[in-house]
């Protein structure tokens, strides 16, 4: 008897306790990459196949600092991921 009265007490006890919220951080998968910069026209693509060997390197040359920037663009993208 002297259990039960004590187990119905703790029991009384416990509904009366006021309850504690708690934040819990969950990982949650999310793309990092939202849009990629849009892919430039490269000069190389668009040469004839019977282009001679100084187009092909002019159309390089024009393709470099375009191909830099596209690059750079990449990679601040993905260094946005880390």
């Amino acid at each position: 008897m002297k259990y039960l009265l004590l187990a119905a007490l703790l029991l009384i006890t416990a509904c009366g306790a006021v309850p504690v919220v708690q934040e819990v951080k969950v990982p949650v998968y999310r793309s990092c990459v939202t849009a990629q910069p849009a892919k430039p026209e490269f000069a190389v693509s668009t040469l004839a196949p019977d282009a001679s060997d100084g187009e092909t390197v002019l159309a390089l040359a024009r393709d470099l600092p375009v191909h830099l920037k596209y690059e750079a663009q990449l990679e601040a993208v993905i260094a946005g991921c880390l």
